[in-house]
């Protein structure tokens, strides 16, 4: 990607979380040229990979597949007691057709709500040993504290303030539909690095074409 892309993405996750009220926690507004002046040296926001991920999984094409993530809470998968037992994250989902591939957690159980904006559109599939789709049996998920049964391939379609809560080996796609669609993430402990299975070939975090100064650090680029 292109840093003047991660540049806009950010600035747009940030307008359209303070057009639904949502504020993030002080160092999403810090910016990268203030981080050391401002974000204590001592914090945990590195080692749990707290802030922002724009990503285009490996795409090349972020208008169609990508989003913009902000993690706000999240504890390290092999220290149990530092941090939070638990991650939360926001992400944003754009309104005009831009996706996240299809992917499950082998670890993770995640609720996936719908904060704010359209209407989150979800496509689930079990997953099969050798990693295909399973277009066979049903896929049974709760939400929002009910117990459903959907066919191989069903698209949910959540409206604002319900969720889904996605298993593992189940695998998932997201995007919006009916406008830019503001995404909410409560799960186990999140470890981005290891823990996603993509249907098909994609990257969780890609290189960057620094064509512009960067104007907030990554997850993955904090020193």
């Amino acid at each position: 990607m292109k840093r003047s892309e991660i540049n806009q993405a950010v600035e747009k996750a940030k307008r359209l979380f303070a057009e639904h009220q949502i504020a993030l926690p002080f160092f999403a507004y810090v910016p990268r040229t203030r981080w050391a002046d401002e974000v204590p040296a001592e914090s945990l926001i590195k080692r749990l990979m707290l802030g922002w991920d724009v990503t285009d999984f490996g795409s090349g094409d972020f208008s169609r597949v990508g989003s913009t993530l902000f993690t706000l809470r999240n504890g390290d998968i092999n220290a149990p007691g530092v941090g939070s037992p638990y991650c939360e994250k926001l992400m944003v989902m754009d309104g005009c057709g831009q996706e996240i591939p299809m992917h499950y957690h082998v670890h993770k159980t995640e609720d996936i709500i719908n904060r704010a904006g359209g209407t989150l559109a979800i496509q689930v599939y079990n997953a099969l040993p050798d990693n295909s789709l399973d277009t066979e049996h049903d896929v049974v998920l709760w939400c929002d504290g009910v117990r459903r049964s959907f066919a191989p391939g069903t698209v949910i379609r959540v409206t604002t303030g319900n969720s889904v809560t996605l298993t593992p080996y189940v695998y998932h796609r997201f995007y919006a539909e009916g406008g830019d669609t503001i995404a909410g993430e409560v799960s186990a402990v999140n470890d981005d690095t290891t823990d996603n299975v993509f249907l098909a070939p994609s990257a969780r975090f890609t290189g960057i074409e620094e064509d512009e100064p960067a104007a907030h650090f990554l997850v993955t680029e904090y020193v």
